[in-house]
């Protein structure tokens, strides 16, 4: 029997607002819980967007984090299609698109990030696409089968994990891709230059084709369709449909509104949120993409995008709104898919936070684990190929120890050793 007396809203229907649901009633909350999401589909997981469901290998249902049935099962409302409006923080309560106003005990704000668009002439084209809802995915998988099916182009913006996830899609139904990217290398922002080149050759050995350096400055087409994509260096890219795949900003407009303190955009942007995961506001929270929080490994506020971070940060705020001692400190971790490299990362390390990379095993080979130091400590690590050291790879990050970069690299020496 749900207790009516107290209720606690969700904003955002993705996976860390579906996780808080979940934590919420595991954790014994027995009053009211709202999940008010602007999509009307079920909450569900972003990566399969861009890997096995657009690739044709994972089948739509798979992507749900529950069965249709374990909301009512589980006395989770739901309110989809609908936008949260505003937030009356004096209220204490929240007003829907159709003016329906529910008021709240707790709120957990987990309203995602959005894609970045591309401000040049050519967009409102037919065949310009943007990645991050599953009805993106959708169609956007119809276009990869009819673009393989009739030898058609894609020209992706963007050579980030979103650009090159949908390149090796693409490459496998067939269709022609073109990617331009305005850095030297691939994902530069994410790994540096010292291993961008591994998945240039990764991609050009699979056909697509890089074109660096430059940027879009145009779409252009007729009737409404796409024929061409050209860029800052006055080229001419033939295309059928381009993918806008450069990066994506925190959706802060409902918590800027509500007049909640906001990170600033050199950490990040997003809603600002203490180890706990509580705003500005002690009766609100933010979980997921679109919070920033203080990360005690690496001495800065982050800003995470990645599922792994909406998969634990959701229940973390669940567990902070029912008063448990919460204290988030989770390393970063994200994983990718393409072609037949797969990787998994570990930690935080942009250019110019690390001295050095140390490689151990086979670049070459694209078999190997690449570690970002600073003064000898592991900030951060990528598995390629190499599975089942993740554990490790984080307690290497967390323990903050000075290791010799040679052992590091050597492969005979087991790593579990250097804790």
């Amino acid at each position: 029997m749900v207790d009516a007396h107290r209720t606690f809203v969700i904003v955002g229907g993705g996976l860390a607002g579906a996780k808080a649901a979940e934590t919420l009633r595991a954790e014994g909350f027995s009053g009211r819980v709202i999940l008010v999401g602007d999509e009307r589909d079920h909450p569900y997981e972003r990566p399969p967007l861009s890997k096995g469901y657009l690739a044709g290998k994972e089948a739509r249902e798979s992507v749900f984090v529950h069965e249709t049935a374990w909301y009512a099962g589980a006395d989770v409302e739901l309110h989809l299609g609908q936008p949260v409006t505003s937030i009356d923080r004096g209220a204490r309560s929240v007003e829907l698109g159709d003016g329906t106003v529910i008021h709240y005990d707790k709120l957990l704000l987990a309203t995602g990030a959005e894609p970045r668009r591309l401000d040049i002439p050519g967009t409102d084209l037919a065949g310009v696409h943007h990645l991050r809802r599953l009805a993106h995915a959708d169609r956007l998988k119809n276009v990869l089968s009819a673009l393989g099916r009739d030898n058609g182009h894609l020209v992706i913006a963007g050579a980030g994990w979103i650009g090159l996830e949908v390149a090796a899609a693409a490459r496998g139904y067939g269709a022609e891709v073109t990617v331009v990217e305005p850095e030297a290398t691939p994902l530069l922002r994410v790994i540096g230059p010292e291993l961008g080149q591994i998945f240039t050759e990764l991609h050009s050995d699979h056909g697509v084709r890089f074109h660096f350096g430059t940027r879009l400055t145009e779409i252009i087409g007729q009737d409404g369709m796409v024929l061409a994509a050209r860029t800052d260096d006055g080229e001419e890219h033939p295309a059928h449909d381009v993918l806008a795949a450069i990066g994506a900003a925190p959706r802060a407009a409902l918590a800027e509104a509500a007049g909640l303190a906001i990170a600033a955009r050199g950490d990040g942007g997003g809603i600002a949120v203490d180890a706990s995961l509580r705003t500005s506001d002690p009766d609100i929270y933010a979980a997921g993409d679109v919070a920033n929080m203080p990360h005690p490994l690496f001495g800065t506020r982050l800003r995470v995008e990645h599922w792994a971070n909406a998969l634990n940060s959701g229940p973390a705020a669940a567990r902070a709104m029912l008063g448990r001692d919460v204290g988030y400190d989770r390393v970063p971790y994200f994983f990718s898919d393409q072609y037949d490299l797969g990787l998994e990362y570990s930690g935080w390390a942009p250019p110019g936070s690390y001295d050095q990379v140390v490689i151990r095993g086979d670049a070459g080979k694209r078999e190997f684990i690449a570690f970002w130091l600073k003064d000898r400590r592991v900030l951060a690590g990528m598995n390629v190929n190499v599975w089942d050291v993740t554990e490790t790879v984080q307690e290497l990050i967390r323990t903050g120890r000075q290791i010799d970069p040679d052992t590091l690299a050597d492969p005979s020496v087991p790593l579990e050793s250097l804790i």
